[in-house]
């Protein structure tokens, strides 16, 4: 078997690692030459009217990865039965459900027995999260902040990350609260026939969650896997039992069937090789009739699940899996129908690559938005990177390109990540400064793996954590809708997939302390884990910061200050009349700089506080420390005084 294909089938949960199997795939430097940011006077003139919904603009998003988030029922916990299907095709050995606060690396009884490495078994490994885990967590979040929900694939699925579908109108049964009943429920259906689908506890859950999530005015949204099912799927099972006799066969691109007299054996084309995912046929518009209706069924029962029009019923949008391998016709067939059920519904695309080659995902007809890893990528380069790093003014020049490559409103949604599901963590970006290069993905993916033994995989100092500390005032404050990856906020590490999918950090558990490396030997120094308040603290004040101030969600964005020599980064919003500041210290050392203001008020700096600032010559003058940032909010009592 390839390597490629190996890592692919070890690895494959997103997308993302599609770049990992194509070396022919670069992600182009956002200042390429043909994605100049200068609009001509013709484009102003032709100018796209705003299409993506308004209420995406004051979305700070959180990214749940729900086998990981919390266990909030331990007795419909998956049993060995249920990972058949799933890689490593492991069904027989020893297996439990994998202790949550253990040592991230450490072999546990149960998984030394099957005699295989680390990287096998955290394959195998299933924790419990499930639906009701979030369900009881919504308070969390409530109290970060946070307003809106992305949550990776819940749909029925037999491996840990779920992007393998088995179907795509069925949240899965082990995340309900009663997965042999709800699977009674499934097999007595006709899977592609929406007359025959019934409502599983698990639905039902997931509905009760819905609309908890609404009732506290949060949003939420979905992970859509179209591009491919899993071999569990109720139509690629059919296919494989009855061949050209199924009447799924049209589904997928079959290669060969079995046929002893001509020597032939069942083949099919998997995503990129990758055998466990087996790719829905396509022609010249996409994805063909048969999965294209189911597709659309699924879409309008999980949009609309009353089929009344009830808004507050159904999710608020979806996010796309790699949305880059199936051709836009498809998508822009999708759009109208989900914009024909809710013209607020919100898209976000995963598609990660140039400037050139998103485009024509976001004119208007398909996608609301993207994950914006390329914010990511130039964030890093300025932030986090120490040999390669870029300069405060070049800095400024990729965020203009990109703020200014897309019509419609686009910048104000697009979602701001550092990290996700298919990154390792931030803090760990933070301690790997020079790992490689954040948009050379190919090469990325390999050195920001655990199993590079150069990677650092201990626990962030407080030093770095500083840098995380930045990272986040310039997400929270920067034009467009910040996403905070499940955990970061918490203090959580890890490298690559999959340790960047660690059992969600909680103040009410007790964490064995990280102890072993990857190769089973143990740390010098062992890592404590716990929930770390101080830095929940942090993104819980930033996130208020946000929501309180129109201006950090829906002004026009400026740049006032960059200093190439000091590190300084400065910027303003501005909406309705009111000005925000923010200048950021990238440097190692505190300093002083003077910043133009115009109003007749003073300013508060609202990651300093009690300190106000007066206008003197028409400049505030700030003394900022090292790895740290000013946000300078109108003091609206020094305002009603006339100062």
């Amino acid at each position: 078997m390839p390597v490629k294909k190996i890592r692919l089938n070890n690895f494959r949960l997103s997308g993302i690692f599609l770049l990992i199997a194509l070396s022919a795939i670069n992600l182009l430097p956002v200042q390429a030459k043909d994605e100049s940011s200068m609009k001509t006077k013709e484009a102003r003139k032709t100018k796209v009217k705003e299409f993506v919904p308004a209420w995406a603009k004051s979305a700070v998003w959180y990214q749940i990865f729900p086998e990981r988030f919390r266990n909030g029922d331990k007795s419909n916990d998956p049993k060995l039965e249920n990972i058949k299907g799933s890689w490593p095709h492991d069904s027989t050995s020893p297996w439990q459900i994998h202790p949550w606060t253990s040592d991230w690396y450490e072999l546990q009884p149960y998984e030394k027995k099957n005699g295989k490495d680390i990287w096998f078994n955290i394959q195998r490994r299933r924790y419990g999260g499930d639906i009701q885990g979030i369900f009881v967590k919504l308070d969390y979040l409530q109290d970060l902040g946070v307003n809106a929900i992305y949550l990776n694939p819940v749909f029925d699925a037999p491996s840990l990350h779920k992007y393998d579908g088995a179907t795509y109108h069925h949240i899965d049964p082990n995340f309900g609260p009663d997965p042999e009943g709800d699977r009674k429920i499934i097999a007595g259906e006709t899977p592609d026939d929406p007359s025959t689908w019934q409502w599983t506890s698990a639905d039902k859950l997931m509905l009760k969650l819905i609309r908890e999530v609404h009732r506290r005015n949060m949003k939420i949204i979905f992970d859509g896997v179209f591009n491919h099912m899993g071999i569990n799927s109720f139509a690629f099972k059919d296919v494989q039992a009855k061949q050209q006799m199924s009447r799924f066969k049209d589904w997928f691109t079959i290669k060969s069937w079995d046929d002893p007299k001509n020597g032939t054996k069942f083949d099919y084309e998997g995503w990129f090789g990758v055998r466990e995912l087996p790719e829905l046929r396509e022609d010249e518009n996409g994805i063909v009739k048969g999965p294209k209706d189911y597709i659309f069924a699924a879409t309008r029962r999980w949009m609309d699940p009353e089929q009344n029009g009830n808004l507050e019923a159904g999710i608020d949008g979806w996010r796309l899996d790699v949305a880059f391998c199936i051709k836009h016709g498809f998508w822009k067939d999708w759009r109208k129908l989900v914009k024909s059920i809710n013209d607020q519904a919100y898209l976000t695309a995963e598609v990660i690559d140039s400037i050139s080659v998103i485009k024509p995902y976001l004119k208007g007809d398909e996608f609301d938005a993207v994950m914006n890893y390329n914010f990511a990528f130039a964030s890093s380069e300025f932030f986090i990177n120490q040999k390669d790093k870029i300069t405060a003014s070049e800095f400024d020049k990729r965020l203009k390109k990109l703020r200014s490559a897309f019509p419609g409103g686009v910048e104000y949604v697009q979602q701001n990540l550092f990290d996700s599901h298919d990154t390792h963590r931030l803090g760990s970006h933070v301690a790997n400064p020079d790992i490689g290069l954040y948009r050379a993905w190919s090469d990325f993916f390999e050195k920001s793996k655990g199993s590079n033994p150069k990677y650092n995989t201990s626990k962030p100092t407080e030093e770095q954590l500083k840098i995380q500390k930045l990272c986040a005032i310039f997400q929270m404050t920067y034009l467009g809708a910040p996403m905070i990856y499940y955990g970061d906020e918490a203090g959580m590490w890890g490298a690559n997939d999959p340790d960047c999918r660690k059992p969600m950090l909680w103040e009410d558990m007790t964490y064995s302390e990280e102890v072993f490396l990857p190769d089973q030997t143990k740390k010098k120094q062992h890592d404590k884990v716990e929930f770390n308040k101080d830095l929940f603290n942090h993104y819980k004040r930033l996130v208020s910061i946000r929501n309180a101030n129109p201006a950090l969600q829906l002004g026009d964005y400026k740049m006032i200050l960059t200093d190439d020599g000091k590190e300084l980064y400065g910027f303003s919003r501005s909406y309705k009349g009111e000005t925000i500041f923010v200048v950021l210290n990238n440097s190692n050392i505190q300093q002083t700089v003077s910043i133009p203001v115009k109003g007749r008020y003073s300013y508060k700096d609202a990651m300093s506080s009690g300190s106000i600032y007066d206008k003197v010559k028409g400049k505030i003058k700030l003394t900022i420390p090292a790895k740290w940032g000013s946000i300078l909010i109108p003091d609206k009592e020094a305002k009603k005084q006339g100062k």
